[in-house]
């Protein structure tokens, strides 16, 4: 486990790799956002929980990768205000239109932070598990390789289509079924 701390923000960041990443050989990654409800609690509204948990277990049989895991809760809008959004969900709104009802964009979500803690780790060709191509573009556009987007088809269930599909027609995610 190594620790970061962005300097222009304060927010504090963990990768947790494993294996030996001097190898000349892509690595597995992912890159992953805080999700307190969904990491910890196990919320059913997203799929955050499960695509954590898969990005561990491929690693972990792998024998070989790295995951990010970054202080961006709630798309980056902090935790209370994804309660405060959460509320908003529960009277109709998707979560795009609760974080634009509540001031914020869509997604505020910085992976600018990644360049340092790759740096640091010595990774620069990635097999990348996301279904997000903004993270795609934002890697490789810091000049990491993705040599491979690995899709994650987890965690869906009867309390978070909307969401799905809301991160797949608003947001531009790759979803696959189950």
């Amino acid at each position: 486990m190594y620790g970061f701390r962005d300097e222009a923000t304060g927010k504090e960041h963990i990768a947790l790799a494993m294996g030996d990443l001097s190898l000349d050989a892509p690595i597995l990654v992912r890159v992953h956002s805080e999700c307190l409800t969904g990491d910890a609690l196990f919320s059913l509204r997203c799929d955050c929980g499960a695509q954590l948990q898969f990005g561990l277990e491929a690693i972990a049989k792998e024998g070989r990768g790295v995951l990010l895991y970054l202080k961006q809760e709630g798309r980056g809008i902090g935790l209370l205000n994804k309660v405060k959004a959460y509320k908003l969900q529960d009277a109709g709104a998707d979560t795009v239109e609760a974080n634009e009802h509540l001031g914020f964009d869509a997604d505020l979500r910085d992976y600018s932070i990644c360049s340092a803690m790759f740096q640091h780790l010595g990774v620069s060709q990635l097999r990348l598990m996301t279904n997000n191509p903004k993270k795609v573009a934002a890697l490789n556009e810091m000049g990491f390789e993705v040599i491979e987007r690995i899709g994650i088809s987890t965690g869906r269930t009867s309390h978070n289509e909307k969401y799905l599909a809301t991160k797949a027609g608003k947001l531009g995610h790759l979803l696959t079924e189950d």
